[in-house]
């Protein structure tokens, strides 16, 4: 079915790491609601238009993120404070799977295979009531009970969708609109789904500043508060829109448009959504798949499909599961970091896992315009993320041929890979194979700085691994410190990783001379 891009809230986990039941047990059930007072509107709008005043200030124009996350929290703060008359009364998810159960079922879809069920360390997921071989059809959603953004064009939003140019370019942000404004309509055709959803999640987006250093000496700190500062600026122009533009008079949301609100509703799709073709086929839209969302991750392969004929998303068995056991799927390729960021768990045994740091090539740099040249020929930018990844090859060919042209010099640069007389497309692809070097001065280079950064990233964490994992095994620590814990291990073992392949790959070259 293509990549689900950000999946469910709860993953497989060892014992003794964080509870990845990134989700409440509990759900909240749209209600009607108390009316703010006068005043309160006035000093709501007032902190809104500020919020999105720090939230919009261009790069060159900001401090560092870190530097202004107080601030923007502090705002979102007050505005929750003012907002807390408008919270919703939580219950017990579990009261409503019957109901979404039969919902299921009165739509076609068979339900006697698997059982939602609560297991210890993960969450809420499936459980399977009959053995299952690998490739076995598991599940099977047809799209008549998928919300997606071509039902939320269809729906009462949509007239606001075609007008709002930020809500035609984000459909991420417009699903979210869509499930806010049916957990509000009382004769919604998703009820049943939307009651079953958690009412918070273990993302950063729910953490507190103290929870949030956490993560200083990870990169994951940033994504985290540049993730924290894009909602909450999505959220203060949302709120204008909504409250200024006709089109939003009747909509149920726009009275519920609180920040907590928009929070768990970005959350929820976060999450949960994923590519699926569009109902036209000319294109691939993002929807939330109800029931196959409740599948927690493990390491595998996709095994998610879109049957074209049945128009239903089908997921298939990525190995053999007996009765009773936990049914898992694959949710992609992805970081911990980004697990933790998006989905709010970190998975120990993540055979994907990655560390993404940032390199570029100084403007002051006298070979600037030369190296850039060669770059471009390479379709690398001068300044960009890479990545060290887990295992037994941690540089992939484009970090690698950018630290060999980042460390040429001008000779090397002209004759090799610009004089056309002497350049050629088999050079330029040599420059990403391990076992094709430059020349031994330049291969050593490139060895020499990955070891020395990944020792100076190593340093950047403020407690040592033994420390980490000793807390891991603590009964009273919470789950933030706990997956911070987790996240930091990984990390530093891809750069201890790191720093032994970089002594390994000097060793060799060394070897090679003598």
């Amino acid at each position: 079915m293509g990549r689900k891009t950000k999946k469910n809230t709860k993953g497989n986990q060892a014992s003794n790491s964080p509870t990845q039941g990134a989700s409440s047990s509990k759900s909240s059930v749209a209600v009607s609601i108390s009316e703010l007072s006068k005043s309160s509107k006035r000093d709501l709008s007032e902190l809104i238009n500020n919020l999105l005043e720090i939230c919009s200030k261009p790069l060159e124009f900001r401090t560092k993120e870190l530097e202004d996350y107080p601030d923007i929290y502090n705002l979102v703060d007050k505005i929750q404070q003012i907002q807390s008359v408008l919270s919703l009364p939580e219950h017990n998810r579990h009261q409503d799977f019957p109901v979404f159960i039969k919902w299921l079922n009165d739509n076609g879809v068979s339900t006697t295979a698997v059982e939602i069920v609560e297991f210890e360390g993960y969450g809420f997921g499936l459980k399977a009531a009959q053995d299952f071989k690998e490739g076995d059809r598991l599940l099977c959603i047809p799209r008549k009970l998928m919300m997606t953004v071509d039902t939320a064009n269809e729906s009462a939003l949509g007239p606001l969708i075609a007008e709002d140019k930020i809500l035609q370019v984000m459909p991420n942000v417009t699903l979210a609109l869509h499930l806010l404004n049916e957990r509000f309509s009382k004769q919604s055709f998703w009820k049943p789904y939307i009651d079953i959803l958690p009412s918070q999640y273990s993302t950063p987006l729910y953490w507190k500043p103290v929870d949030l250093q956490h993560l200083k000496g990870s990169p994951v700190q940033d994504d985290a508060v540049n993730q924290y500062r894009n909602i909450a600026r999505q959220y203060a122009y949302f709120y204008r829109l909504l409250q200024k533009n006709p089109l939003a008079n009747t909509l149920p949301l726009k009275d519920n448009f609180t920040y907590e609100n928009y929070r768990w509703a970005v959350s929820s799709v976060m999450t949960r959504q994923n590519q699926i073709p569009a109902r036209d086929g000319s294109r691939s839209t993002l929807g939330l798949i109800p029931l196959w969302d409740m599948c927690n991750h493990t390491n595998g392969v996709y095994t998610s499909d879109y049957s074209a004929e049945d128009d239903a998303c089908e997921c298939f068995c990525l190995k053999d599961f007996s009765v009773d056991q936990q049914v898992f799927i694959f949710y992609g390729p992805r970081s911990n970091g980004e697990f933790l960021v998006h989905n709010g768990f970190v998975y120990p045994e993540n055979e994907h896992d990655r560390l993404c740091f940032k390199l570029g090539i100084s403007k002051d740099d006298p070979l600037y315009a030369l190296k850039s040249e060669v770059l471009e020929k390479l379709n690398i930018a001068p300044s960009r993320s890479f990545y060290l990844h887990k295992g037994r090859f941690p540089v992939d060919g484009d970090l690698l041929s950018f630290l060999r042209v980042f460390s040429m010099d001008e000779v090397t640069l002209k004759e090799g890979y610009i004089d056309g007389s002497t350049s050629s497309p088999e050079n330029l692809d040599n420059l990403k194979n391990e076992d094709q070097i430059v020349n031994k001065e330049n291969e050593n280079k490139v060895w020499s700085f990955l070891q020395t950064r990944a020792q100076l990233l190593i340093k950047a964490y403020t407690c040592s691994l033994e420390e980490d994992e000793s807390l891991l095994q603590q009964a009273d620590v919470c789950n933030a410190s706990k997956m911070a814990a987790q996240l930091r291990i990984g990390e530093r073992q891809i750069l201890q990783n790191m720093i032994n392949y970089a002594e390994q790959k000097k060793d060799e070259l060394t070897s090679a001379s003598n």
